[in-house]
């Protein structure tokens, strides 16, 4: 026990502190040897005032140790460093950047920073060139008390200086500065409580502009969340306008070479301030030469998404929610996984995860946990924070593993598989052990899918033997089948019918499957079919998912469209269009507010399930017509409703 707490203290002691802290925890351990636990503790909960001195060391307190090492340094240079206490945790900057320089030159910059390294203060990351600097959690905790007081323009001073330097416009460069500027400039203006002129760069088409190209749309995207409340606070129109923007095209901002951001502005409603700046700007740049396209019937175009995401590069299998709802995580034919978040399409991690294709991905109930399965027949189970592998299962399935799910619950965590094999193609694992819990036999072809009961007391599976099951969890015993191919009884002989995927309802008492061109409600206890959707016969169910709070069911379909069903009045209530291939699958979040969809076109498109409705999107066919009258050109084709647009 005491090597496990020393060990916790000694790598405490090298994230939280320095030099200083450690020669004081040293002098006290060594006249109470029995306190690491304790010590480990106040440093965790950044109680320095409780870490008093020893008779062998000169300060009262830690924190006045602390404050000793900062009055030592000249008058000039403290003021420097105080200029640090701006910092955000965890983050490194290089002296360009001169948060510590005033107007000094960046070699004037670097000396003064160096002093700071020698003695103790400040830390160096040397694998880096330029050098990067970087202070400790406790010191900045230590210089954030010190200065609470005068946060406020310290933030404000930060701002001024780089106002000062890009009086011009924003850095394009690149380089360490750059992207320091570009990620921190927002978090600046807002601590300095300096909402005109953070409204001022965020309602600014160029700002998004350069930013986009530089850092990528999901970063923008995360700081109108994070912001818009201030924002709101200015013109919350507005924000939802750039907000929508960047949300709905910012797979084609991630597109190398970068689009014209002014050309894709020009799709905005008339109405919209991004409209409005882009407007200008065509214009402006048409008299130099440009040619910029201006559709003259928006206001009869509507789009349904709430976020447009390219995570991978190549088609995408599978795609759900975290329980919280706050993370997405995606995989498909790239190999890897990667997990993102739902509000902004911000990449939070990212594993080359398999070595082939992976076809699904599914979070642990407590969401620290996701697991993978693939074409090469393996399943691994991953650390969510840490992007770490924690078990493969590779010796049991011999085909590829084609789905794969957790329990539910968190009463009694299992995971279970589903395969191309002939006959062992579904298990169960406790992922604490090497080797399945349980084999299901039964299916005689392939199982496609498989899903927990919302109680996790039962498991159904989806198979090409064109049968659905149903098992308990705790036997592993086979408790219902039902022949979903009797339901196409006029055209078995033809072809196969493959049950592709199953979806419970919220409560448990029924069970929607989908094969074909047809989903299918059964009732659980006798089996009897309840309800049958057929969509367009020329189109393929490739997945459904029943909405946990209401009686809808969204359709994945091989015709680029998602389809959302109330299962109680056996209505189509919205058309969700935008995908350009296959959509694979659809997944609603817990809350059911918001559905994703994931496709071949490389997308995971996220949408607001009480907004959307009967889309407006159109195709353009290939006839077309320029008009040019008086400098002003006018393109008029058909859509696919016969329709001029």
């Amino acid at each position: 026990m005491l090597l496990t707490v020393a060990r916790s203290v000694y790598f405490s002691l090298q994230y939280f502190c320095s030099p200083l802290v450690v020669s004081l925890i040293g002098a006290l351990l060594r006249e109470f040897p029995d306190r690491w636990a304790y010590y480990l503790h106040t440093l965790q909960q950044k109680k320095f005032k409780r870490i008093r001195k020893s008779s062998s060391y000169d300060y009262d307190a830690l924190d006045q140790a602390m404050a000793a090492s900062i009055q030592v340094l000249s008058e000039e240079h403290r003021e420097r460093y105080i200029d640090l206490t701006v910092l955000e945790k965890d983050v490194k900057v290089p002296a360009k950047v001169r948060l510590a320089g005033g107007d000094y030159e960046p070699e004037e910059v670097e000396d003064v920073l160096q002093d700071f390294v020698n003695k103790s203060l400040l830390f160096r990351d040397c694998h880096h060139r330029p050098y990067l600097y970087y202070l400790h959690d406790l010191q900045l905790d230590f210089l954030a008390e010190m200065n609470r007081s005068g946060l406020e323009s310290l933030h404000t001073k930060v701002v001024r200086q780089y106002q000062q330097r890009y009086s011009q416009g924003p850095p394009t460069s690149g380089d360490e500065e750059c992207l320091y500027w570009f990620r921190f400039l927002t978090y600046h203006m807002a601590k300095a409580n300096l909402t005109q002129e953070l409204c001022s760069l965020m309602f600014s088409l160029d700002w998004v502009r350069t930013k986009a190209q530089i850092m990528g749309p999901a970063h923008l995207i995360n700081d109108y969340v994070e912001y818009g409340a201030i924002l709101d606070k200015e013109n919350s129109e507005v924000r939802g306008q750039f907000q929508e923007f960047l949300s709905l095209n910012g797979h084609q901002l991630e597109q190398r070479p970068f689009p014209d951001v002014v050309q894709l502005a020009l799709s905005q409603p008339d109405s919209s301030e991004v409209y409005r700046q882009a407007l200008l700007q065509a214009q402006e740049r048409a008299t130099r030469g440009g040619l910029y396209l201006d559709w003259v019937n928006k206001s009869s175009l509507k789009s349904l998404s709430r976020l447009v995401v390219q995570p991978h590069q190549g088609s995408i299998y599978s795609a759900c929610f975290s329980h919280d709802g706050t993370k997405i995580a995606s995989c498909g034919s790239s190999k890897t996984l990667r997990v993102f978040k739902s509000t902004s399409g911000e990449k939070m991690l990212e594993i080359q995860a398999h070595d082939d294709e992976v076809l699904c991905c599914a979070f642990s109930p407590d969401d620290r946990l996701l697991a993978t399965c693939s074409s090469d027949r393996k399943v691994k189970v991953w650390n969510v924070e840490r992007g770490t592998l924690m078990r493969v299962f590779e010796d049991e399935h011999e085909e590829q593993v084609n789905h794969c799910q957790f329990t539910n619950t968190r009463r009694r965590l299992l995971l279970a598989t589903c395969s191309n094999d002939k006959f062992m193609n579904t298990k169960l694992w406790n992922i604490n052990k090497p080797s399945s819990q349980n084999t299901m036999f039964g299916h005689l072809e392939r199982v496609n899918h498989c899903c927990f009961s919302p109680d996790d007391a039962y498991l159904s599976t989806s198979s090409s033997d064109g049968t659905l099951k149903l098992w308990e969890v705790s036997s592993a015993n086979e408790w219902k089948s039902i022949d979903v191919a009797d339901m196409f009884s006029e055209q078995r002989e033809q072809t196969e019918v493959m049950v592709k995927c199953s979806t419970w309802s919220a409560g448990g008492r029924t069970i929607i499957c989908a094969a074909r061109n047809a989903v299918f409600v059964f009732d659980v206890e006798t089996a009897a079919m309840l309800l049958e959707i057929r969509t367009s016969r020329l189109s393929t169910v490739q997945y459904c998912h029943a909405c946990p709070s209401s009686n809808l069911v969204a359709i994945a379909l091989s015709h680029y469209a998602v389809e959302l069903w109330d299962i109680e009045t056996s209505k189509k209530m919205a058309d969700c269009s935008g995908h350009l291939s296959w959509v694979h699958g659809v997944q609603f979040s817990p809350d059911g507010s918001l559905l994703l969809s994931c496709s071949d076109d490389q997308t995971v498109r996220v949408w607001e399930t009480k907004k959307v409705h009967t889309s407006s999107a159109v195709c353009l066919k290939r006839d077309s017509d320029v008009l040019f009258n008086n400098g002003d050109i006018t393109v008029v084709a058909a859509d696919n409703r016969n329709r001029l647009q």
